[in-house]
C-alpha cells in the first residue's frame, strides 16, 4: 500500500465512516473470545509477542503474531490458543458490551503522544510541530479512536462494574515487573505454564530482539518509519516543556491521578 493511501485511509478513519465499518468487524466475534485492549502506541504489540510464543510455543514473528492474535476485522482465521478454544484478539476501540472478558494495556499518555508523533510524522500524516500534535491528540483528533482519556475511561468503568472480566494493567508496570506482571494476566486467561516458559518467552521478545525482527520483516514503507520504537518508561519528562506538562495535567488530571501516573519518579 502506497504512503498516499495509507495517509487517505488514516484521514477516512476520523470520519463517521469508521462507524458502521466497526459495527461489521464487531458481528463475528464469539462467546469465548477474549480482547487485549489498548489505545495506540501503548505496547501492546510487545504483549501480543510475548504471550503468541507462550501459548503456541513457537517464536513469534509478525506474520504469526498478526494472524494469531489477529486484529478485530482481521480475526476470521483466527485460531482458538486459550484452553477453552476461545480466540485472543487486539481491539484499539474503546470498551464496548462485546469485550466480555478483557486484558486492558494503559502507557502514560505523554509517553504516549510522543510515540504516537514520531510513528504519524514518519508516516508523513502530520506536518505540524508537537506542541499543535500534542493539542489535537489531547482533543482526540489524531485518529479515529477519541481521545485518550474517553478511551481510558470507558476501560476503566467497565473493569468496575466487572473486575472479575475486565482487568487493568499499566505498561510501565508491566515493563518493571515483566514476570510478574505476565504471570498475572496468563492466570486470568486461565493459562497454567511454569516460570522457565514464560522467562524464555519475555527473553526473546526483548526490545533489541524486536527490533531485528522488524529487520527481517519490516512493517511499513519508509526505512525510517518504524513500528517498533524504544518503548521507553517516562520518556515525556526530557521531551515536554512546563507548559506542555501543565496543558496535560489540565485534560488528564483525573486520569494521571486515578493511574498513579501524577507521582515523581
Amino acid at each position: 500500500m502506497t504512503l498516499a493511501m495509507q495517509r487517505f485511509r488514516h484521514i477516512l478513519s476520523k470520519t463517521n465512516v469508521r462507524v458502521p465499518v466497526m459495527w461489521v468487524r464487531h458481528c463475528t466475534l464469539k462467546a469465548g473470545d477474549v480482547f487485549l485492549g489498548s489505545y495506540p502506541r501503548s505496547g501492546s504489540t510487545w504483549l501480543r509477542f510475548i504471550l503468541q510464543e507462550i501459548l503456541t510455543g513457537e517464536p513469534s514473528r509478525f506474520e504469526n503474531v498478526n494472524q494469531r492474535i489477529a486484529f478485530i476485522g482481521r480475526h476470521g482465521a483466527a485460531p482458538g490458543l486459550l484452553p477453552n478454544g476461545g480466540r485472543l484478539l487486539q481491539t484499539h476501540e474503546a470498551y464496548r458490551k462485546q469485550y466480555g472478558r478483557a486484558v486492558y494495556l494503559v502507557r502514560d499518555p505523554r509517553d504516549v503522544a510522543l510515540s504516537e508523533y514520531a510513528f504519524q510524522k514518519a508516516r508523513g500524516w502530520v506536518d505540524g510541530d508537537f506542541h499543535t500534535y500534542l493539542v489535537s491528540f489531547l482533543r482526540g483528533e489524531v485518529n479515529g479512536f477519541g481521545s485518550w482519556q474517553d478511551h481510558v475511561r470507558s476501560w476503566l468503568a467497565a473493569a468496575d462494574a466487572s473486575p472479575d472480566n475486565i482487568r487493568v494493567y499499566r505498561y510501565d508496570e508491566l515493563r518493571r515487573e515483566t514476570l510478574s506482571s505476565l504471570t498475572s494476566v496468563l492466570e486470568f486467561l486461565n493459562v497454567r505454564v511454569n516460570g522457565r516458559k514464560i522467562s524464555d518467552a519475555i527473553a526473546s521478545n526483548s526490545l533489541p530482539q524486536m527490533r531485528k525482527k522488524e529487520e527481517l520483516s519490516p512493517q511499513k514503507v519508509s526505512k525510517r518509519d518504524r513500528f517498533v520504537r524504544n518503548g521507553s518508561l517516562g520518556g515525556w519528562r526530557e521531551n515536554l516543556n512546563d507548559a506542555q506538562i501543565g496543558l496535560v495535567s489540565s485534560y488528564l488530571g483525573r486520569e494521571l491521578e486515578r493511574l498513579g501516573y501524577n507521582q515523581p519518579a
